[in-house]
């Protein structure tokens, strides 16, 4: 009853009705998972800059098992909230486990490889010899975590995708919360230092993991189920179709935070230090428009099921606006008070220097992002995987990887501060001429 419930209500209430419905528990969900990653940074701050480096340094792996996640996640999520909005119950019911066991068995081969390879890969990730040792004591604990965090969110995005987000948000909100709590105890009361933070987080992954297993056996969720697990090549195109994005967004994320260390790493441990802070500081700001997106998200997978094309786009462009108004109050007010907003984690000159400079410069493009996050979101859901591959591998990867290693060779430390700004600019102008000729294929 409740699935015929959600049917009615994503294919025929108010679409500002229906998207802030559905992404009020995802934007809850995004921002407290930005608060409990932040975390780390703003406690291992009070450490030293080495520490609060490593964490940049790992936060590149971090991205590389939440691609995972995701791309498990969003594949199987997109391919069920379609099928359910054309009523093909007992192909969804497959999906759910096979997506999940995909996801599990993947996060364990994570696991062992990078403990196996735990030295070169710190230093591959960007590690100078000062951080190195603070790298491969935060690592070793955070690789634990990677098969719980890998179908943690899987399981968050395809009870999302049902339409049942509130559900979804308790799993990763509770084991968020965990985190923040366990933090400052194992830090520093059981005077663990950076291990400490890596025993929170992987903690709190751990009991996200156990929370979202056994919601997905209530009425309300698709359940997982061994004898569903259907692994095959059908299978597995489905979820590259629409996983794929976020594995290139995702992946390409974690790409380009190592190109960053590397960059970044030519000017000091401070530079490091200023950048793992504000890509924590505009990760927590695009998190709640990513939020926002996948509330847009099951909205536009069943629309696009029942063929209800002209109802998909009114959707779509309240996301946009909404996106893009909140964006630009966040880049106001974050240009306004910038070293002060970055002094709140790390009480060094050089990093408050930096830092502030580099999220001033970020934050003037960031208004652009909405339309072209809700533009991959899109392409991702409708099952348009080369557009959304292409949109989701501009911001992050495309562009920014050439442009953070190029730059810096001609205007050093600034080469490096604009980056980002630079590769949002050109994602947006990639965006605009996808989406014209995509909305000439969403006809009635």
């Amino acid at each position: 009853m409740h699935k015929r419930d959600n049917y009615q209500f994503l294919t025929t209430a108010p679409v500002e009705k229906v998207v802030v419905t559905m992404a009020i528990p995802t934007i809850i969900t995004m921002l407290v998972t930005s608060f409990y990653n932040m975390a780390d940074t703003f406690f291992v701050g009070r450490l030293d800059t080495q520490s609060t480096a490593a964490v940049g340094v790992v936060f590149s792996v971090m991205f590389f098992i939440q691609a995972f996640g995701f791309f498990f996640g969003h594949g199987s999520g997109n391919y069920i909230s379609r099928e359910l909005g054309a009523k093909h119950h007992e192909t969804a019911r497959q999906m759910a486990s096979t997506g999940f066991f995909f996801s599990l068995f993947f996060g364990l081969l994570i696991f062992v490889i990078g403990e196996m390879m735990l030295r070169p890969l710190s230093v591959w990730l960007g590690s100078t010899p000062t951080i190195l040792p603070y790298t491969e004591k935060y690592l070793s604990i955070i690789l634990l975590g990677a098969p719980f965090f890998t179908s943690s969110l899987t399981l968050n995005n395809q009870m999302r995708l049902q339409g049942n987000a509130r559900l979804a948000m308790y799993g990763i909100t509770t084991g968020a919360i965990l985190n923040v709590v366990l933090d400052p105890i194992c830090i520093f009361w059981f005077d663990l230092e950076i291990s400490g933070a890596a025993i929170a987080t992987v903690t709190g992954q751990i009991v996200s993991f156990f929370i979202l297993l056994r919601l997905s056996y209530t009425q309300q969720n698709i359940g997982i189920y061994w004898k569903n697990f259907r692994p095959s090549w059908k299978a597995f195109k489905e979820i590259f179709y629409g996983g794929s994005p976020s594995l290139s967004r995702q992946g390409l994320g974690c790409l380009s935070t190592i190109a960053l260390n590397l960059s970044a790493g030519q000017f000091g441990d401070a530079a490091i230090a200023a950048m793992t802070i504000v890509n924590r500081l505009t990760m927590l700001v695009m998190s709640a428009v990513v939020g926002l997106g996948q509330g847009f998200q099951p909205l536009c997978g069943f629309c696009y099921g029942a063929r209800l094309y002209s109802r998909l786009r009114r959707a779509y462009w309240f996301t946009v606006k909404v996106g893009t108004l909140f964006l630009l109050i966040c880049a106001i007010f974050g240009v306004i008070f910038s070293q002060e907003i970055v002094s709140c984690f790390r009480d060094d000159a050089a990093v408050i220097s930096i830092g502030g400079f580099t999220l001033c410069c970020q934050l003037l493009a960031y208004p652009l992002n909405a339309f072209s996050m809700t533009s991959n979101m899109l392409t991702q859901t409708c099952r348009k995987p080369w557009r959304a591959n292409l949109l989701a591998s501009s911001r992050r990867g495309l562009f920014f990887i050439p442009i953070v290693i190029l730059l810096p060779q001609f205007w050093g430390l600034f080469g490096v501060e604009i980056s980002q700004c630079v590769s949002d600019i050109l994602g947006f102008l990639l965006t605009i001429p996808i989406m014209i000729y995509t909305f000439k294929e969403l006809k009635e």
